[in-house]
């Protein structure tokens, strides 16, 4: 990658990059339901979804084998108001965002440890009913 020296420095370049891949998400996968939405007293919206990324790949005995994972997802404002309108089970979606790691306790009180992705944009495949 080239860049202006008279615009920017190769300080200044190296801290830009290195901020905006800081905690970068992108994940490309199919919706496990549609998206729960809540409304927050404050006029706020949420969305809570998960998508599954699969991985393909051949064993040692060249069979075949595709490992899925789930992804927690966490959207808000007017990203929650598009995963909202939007997605639906089974879309085929891309995300960018950021990962967060966040604790509570349950109704047991035994202390419980989540990650989620926080979406900041969402890309729809396919066609859009």
């Amino acid at each position: 990658m080239t860049f202006d020296k008279r615009i920017i420095s190769k300080k200044q370049f190296k801290t830009y990059l290195m901020n905006t891949l800081r905690n970068r998400v992108q994940l490309i996968g199919n919706l496990g339901k549609k998206p729960e939405i809540v409304n927050l007293e404050s006029g706020k919206k949420l969305a809570k979804f998960s998508i599954a990324t699969n991985e393909t790949y051949r064993d040692a005995k060249g069979e075949k084998i595709t490992n899925t994972e789930w992804h927690n997802l966490v959207a808000w404002g007017k990203t929650a108001e598009i995963a909202e309108m939007f997605l639906d089970k089974g879309k085929e979606v891309a995300i960018i965002g950021k990962l967060s790691n966040r604790s509570y306790e349950d109704k047991e009180g035994n202390k419980k440890y989540i990650t989620e992705i926080i979406v900041s944009e969402i890309m729809m495949f396919g066609k859009q009913e």
